[in-house]
């Protein structure tokens, strides 16, 4: 690598390094402990675009297994209202197929970071996901700052600087952060919490468990996962869909509502509880 891009691979770190620095003071200006937790897993999130680099670099070598190129048949199908605007299906299956890898990746990140179990609370599992991201985020921005300046020079870089910063990387954070509320909820949730969700259980899911022997708990775990990753990739899919219709009057009141709930997660009374453990497993006791 050459003097020239090896500037301009610091200099897009440096710009990578503000938005990371300003949300991750927003979201733990309050925060004392687990600092060496917060290192490891903002760490782990920047190496896990790792291999989503790798996945892409194959798809010229092998078509196949470049999923975006299935939606393309969808390309005339219109989703949407007249009056409103429509959206070719093919738009909508390509950005679910990207929340679906991205968000999956982060929470990879995060399981990374946890394998020695330093998720006491489901407060620290929604700080170690909104980590994650961040540093997820600011790998994806070191490469994105990177090729706006070899490709337009310095003076290119202000707008996206922007964008990036007030936007997509916080972005990030509010999909990872709702994801990981229904990680820590998974994980922790009393057997009360259960017993009450189970009997409003469909019956089919009901009946499947029981088909399988599979228990309740392990079903209320797999379903909270499942639906904390639905709704980060659902949103996911919004934000760039709004991105790609031009319709960014939608970005700004999209993510101050997830600004707010995300807070409100971080400040809820319930979400401070620390678990103990008794084995190597968590336990669902709180010892508050």
């Amino acid at each position: 690598m050459s003097d020239s891009a090896i500037i301009k691979v610091l200099l897009a770190a440096l710009l990578a390094l503000v938005p990371a620095g300003a949300w991750g003071f927003v979201f733990y200006r309050k925060q004392v402990g687990h600092r060496a937790m917060t290192l490891s897993t903002f760490i782990a999130g920047a190496i896990f675009v790792t291999p989503l680099l790798i996945y892409k670099s194959l798809w010229q070598y092998f078509p196949w297994i470049n999923a975006f190129a299935y939606t393309h048949p969808f390309k005339d199908d219109l989703v949407g209202f007249s009056s409103f605007g429509m959206i070719p299906l093919d738009v909508i299956l390509t950005f679910m197929i990207v929340g679906v890898i991205e968000e999956f990746t982060k929470l990879l990140a995060v399981k990374f970071s946890d394998r020695r179990k330093n998720i006491y609370s489901i407060d620290d599992a929604i700080e170690m996901s909104i980590t994650a991201a961040l540093g997820f985020s600011f790998a994806e921005n070191i490469l994105y700052f990177y090729n706006i300046i070899a490709s337009r020079g310095i003076d290119g870089i202000l707008y996206p600087f922007i964008f990036r910063s007030l936007f997509s990387t916080f972005a990030h954070v509010m999909f990872s952060g709702v994801l990981g509320y229904y990680y820590g909820l998974a994980i922790f949730a009393t057997d009360v919490v259960k017993d009450e969700h189970n009997k409003k259980r469909w019956f089919i899911t009901r009946w499947f468990a029981r088909l399988i022997h599979m228990k309740m708990n392990v079903v209320f775990h797999e379903e909270k996962l499942a639906q904390g990753l639905l709704i980060a990739v659902v949103l996911h899919a919004f934000f760039n869909i709004f991105l790609e219709m031009d319709w960014t009057f939608l970005i700004v009141p999209f993510l101050t509502g997830g600004f707010i709930y995300l807070s409100w997660l971080l400040e809820r009374k319930e979400d401070h509880k620390i678990y103990a453990f008794v084995d190597e497993n968590r336990n669902d006791l709180p010892i508050i």
